[in-house]
């Protein structure tokens, strides 16, 4: 479905508009009137341009980070440290490094061919599909993609080259939703641990008025200061891409 909206809006040729364009409006003094116009090619890209945000959650390893990262923030007890335009920032690095070599290979095999002019752009968007189904592909368990297939009414024998890539973007982002949330589980189990002995310990002192969150908080932080927590967190995102 991306593909064909892509090549619709960029394989208008401006042959016919090449002088005047299209025009958005016009321009009335009472005296000379003049035409405000915009190339459908700009007109083109402002469009797809629109839908970036979206195919980058729903196409790349952002979803699985920023859940991840949510997570982690929850379990530590905080609720606004790192902010949200914090952990947005780290979700969008750790996507580009992860995303990289699909990004390169998707460079190398179709826009420059493509720039050169030696292929077509709906060959150039064909080769470029390739490696990020096969990015997809390997993040998508089996099930969530049969499961879609049969939603879709489509045959669950396809092979991974026959299925259609509408139906391959939201077996991904469920499956990318389950690894998060596995992945948040085990990050949670520590954090919970030291809530449980502090709520323990604090209710044997007959200090029951008091939150075991204001305790455990900062138990929390140095823990996950000296394990190097960071670093530990971005090296499973990073190893469980393989």
């Amino acid at each position: 479905m991306w593909r064909f909206l892509l090549i619709l809006l960029l394989s208008f040729s401006s042959t016919a508009y090449a002088n005047d364009g299209l025009t958005l409006f016009t321009l009335n003094d009472g005296a000379d009137t003049e035409s405000v116009s915009v190339k459908l090619e700009i007109l083109a890209l402002m469009t797809v341009l629109s839908f970036l945000p979206a195919m980058l959650m729903m196409l790349t390893s952002f979803t699985r980070i920023i859940v991840v990262l949510g997570i982690l923030r929850q379990a530590l007890g905080l609720q606004q440290s790192p902010p949200n335009k914090v952990l947005i920032g780290i979700a969008l690095v750790m996507t580009i490094f992860i995303m990289r070599p699909v990004g390169e290979e998707i460079y190398q095999t179709a826009f420059l061919p493509y720039d050169q002019g030696l292929i077509e752009l709906p060959e150039a968007v064909a080769r470029g599909e390739k490696p990020l189904r096969q990015f997809m592909l390997a993040q998508t368990r089996e099930t969530d993609l049969e499961q879609m297939l049969k939603i879709a009414d489509e045959p669950t024998t396809l092979s991974s080259e026959e299925v259609p890539f509408f139906v391959l973007m939201p077996a991904y982002v469920l499956s990318e939703l389950k690894t998060a949330f596995q992945i948040g589980f085990l990050l949670f189990l520590p954090f919970l641990v030291i809530d449980l002995v502090v709520a323990s310990v604090l209710m044997s002192m007959g200090m029951m008025m008091l939150s075991p969150l204001i305790i455990s908080l900062p138990f929390k932080l140095m823990v996950f200061v000296l394990v190097d927590g960071w670093s530990m967190t971005v090296s499973t995102l990073v190893a469980s891409y393989g």
